[in-house]
């Protein structure tokens, strides 16, 4: 296996520990509206951007008959729950050594994800170290066609990064994520969720080189051993 060109990193989920409280503040909007979300729905918005999870929310609770409720209705209610449940989101076991290690090794990195500028920068204000990674492509990046789990996303960063999809690793926790990657070409790791019932559907993911883990250090190790650091 060789080195990777670039590592492309997801945030929420991988990073940060932020999907549980995406799912929360889905739930009580979807409440709000008369709705509920069963826990195969949640896992159904994980890694999306935020315009296309309200659309989604809101055909699943115009099918369910509640009341009929526009995207913007819904982000109107959701985003101020969001905020307040992520402002103290901690980082997941390991991130931090891993963003160090690439740092470390000079090897470049990306910041892939579906949250806006404005929820980055918000969740990204107690994690000083998310700095070192400052190639960024973000949900509403304005040179973004579409986001996962289309290619869109990791095709952008690899482009910014002056490197070949094919010849970078990204990591993801979501079906989405790890669905955008592989059809950019990326050698993706898939970091497998500690929640009962928060699994990726491994069978639903396109062709492609993946590797399902349970820890981020697990990635660490691997580039240390092609490093021969």
């Amino acid at each position: 296996m060789p080195a990777p060109a670039a590592c492309l990193f997801d945030l929420d989920g991988l990073l940060l520990d932020t999907e549980p409280l995406h799912g929360q503040a889905w739930t009580r909007a979807a409440a709000h509206f008369g709705g509920q979300l069963s826990p195969s729905q949640r896992l159904q918005l994980r890694g999306r951007r935020r315009q296309d999870c309200a659309a989604q929310v809101a055909t699943w609770l115009l099918a369910a008959n509640a009341i009929p409720v526009s995207s913007d209705d819904l982000l109107a209610v959701q985003q101020p729950i969001s905020r307040q449940l992520l402002a103290a989101a901690p980082a997941m076991p390991g991130a931090q050594a891993l963003v160090r290690c690439c740092a470390e090794l000079s090897i470049p990195m990306a910041l892939v994800t579906s949250s806006a500028k404005e929820a980055v920068q918000r969740k990204s204000a107690s994690h000083p170290w998310l700095k070192q990674i400052q190639t960024r492509v973000l949900g509403d990046d304005p040179e973004l066609a579409q986001g996962k789990p289309a290619a869109d996303p990791f095709r952008l960063a690899a482009a910014r990064l002056g490197v070949d999809p094919a010849a970078c690793w990204a990591l993801e926790d979501s079906l989405a994520g790890a669905t955008a990657a592989l059809a950019a070409g990326c050698r993706v790791w898939i970091l497998e969720s500690d929640a009962e019932g928060d699994g990726i559907a491994l069978d639903q993911l396109p062709e492609g080189t993946w590797t399902l883990i349970q820890r981020l250090d697990q990635v660490q190790g691997e580039l240390r051993l092609l490093a021969g650091a």
